[in-house]
């Protein structure tokens, strides 16, 4: 129902945040550092998604639409909280009302719009979703680690998701008033739609659930989780290779990998998702980080070397 790309997209930020310092940002000659990295990771997210892309699998790749939300992020990676948190509300209100007009532009009918959208990601439009990234970040820089800011996450979080679902229910369009009308199109909790209750409901889930899950993480449930944990320790291998398994059951036992509903057919799920579980813990306990991951961190590392210091 969208929420699990936008909790995708909110931990995009906390990521950024905490690779740049975490709650006191790191000092200017390591942040210029740190910007360049992230931009190499961002150029090698891209090429992953679009390679992704090309294997077919009827999915929505998020990764180019990631990579771009990344080098958005940079220039603002030296903000405090407050202020990114700020600007994550003011994203958040203002670009919904922005969105429509940019995705009825005549552009995404054209011969290229379709192949542009894919290699931008734009199911998941940066130029609304950065504010999910932007929140995460200010998160990242209100500090993940204190019992305040946990349980601030975990009630204002809830507060926003019962304001935008709230409204949905109550007053929000239908698809054929969304159709009809620009603020029909705005003011609307639809999953995918990007409109102003989805953004607001969805970016509240985003950070209850993150604040539930520091919370719980707080008591021993921090090991009784530990398979989960070790999936979102390595996200990015989780993802692609779940992708890549699709497309190669898909190939091997459907007419075509673009075939949706067969593949529904085939009852993937619990295969999926035990198989991610299990793999990702045993890769954890016996090598530690993702594969992916430490490729993308041996990558931007190699690009940009750590600077010198004169003597």
């Amino acid at each position: 129902s969208g929420r699990s790309s936008i909790l995708f997209a909110t931990l995009a930020g906390v990521s950024i945040g905490l690779m740049t310092g975490g709650r006191i940002p790191l000092p200017p000659a390591s942040m210029a550092t740190a910007r360049r990295r992230l931009a190499v990771r961002a150029g090698l997210l891209w090429v992953l998604g679009i390679l992704l892309i090309a294997t077919g699998v009827p999915v929505y790749v998020i990764l180019p639409a990631y990579a771009l939300m990344f080098l958005l992020a940079l220039p603002l990676a030296s903000l405090p909280a407050r202020a990114l948190l700020l600007l994550a509300g003011a994203l958040a209100v203002i670009m919904p009302f922005v969105q429509v007009f940019l995705d009825a532009l005549p552009f995404w009918g054209s011969p290229v719009g379709a192949p542009i959208s894919l290699a931008l990601g734009w199911h998941y439009p940066f130029t609304t979703w950065i504010a999910f990234v932007v929140a995460g970040l200010g998160v990242a820089r209100a500090g993940l680690t204190r019992l305040r800011v946990q349980v601030w996450l975990m009630l204002a979080g809830t507060v926003l998701a019962a304001i935008g679902y709230g409204l949905g229910a109550a007053t929000g369009s239908d698809p054929a008033a969304e159709a009809a009308s620009y603020l029909g199109a705005v003011w609307t909790a639809r999953p995918h739609s990007t409109g102003l209750l989805e953004v607001i409901g969805s970016g509240g889930f985003a950070l209850a659930v993150l604040g539930l899950c520091l919370l719980a993480c707080r008591t021993v449930l921090v090991w009784v989780v530990l398979p989960l944990r070790a999936v979102g320790a390595m996200p990015l291998t989780a993802y692609t290779l779940q992708l890549a398994v699709w497309g190669v059951i898909a190939a091997s036992v459907l007419d075509r990998v673009g075939d949706l509903t067969g593949f529904r057919d085939l009852q993937p799920f619990w295969p999926l998702t035990i198989g991610t579980i299990v793999l990702c813990t045993a890769w954890a306990l016996l090598v530690g980080r993702g594969p992916l991951e430490t490729l993308l961190d041996a990558g931007s590392r190699f690009a940009v070397p750590a600077g010198r210091v004169s003597r």
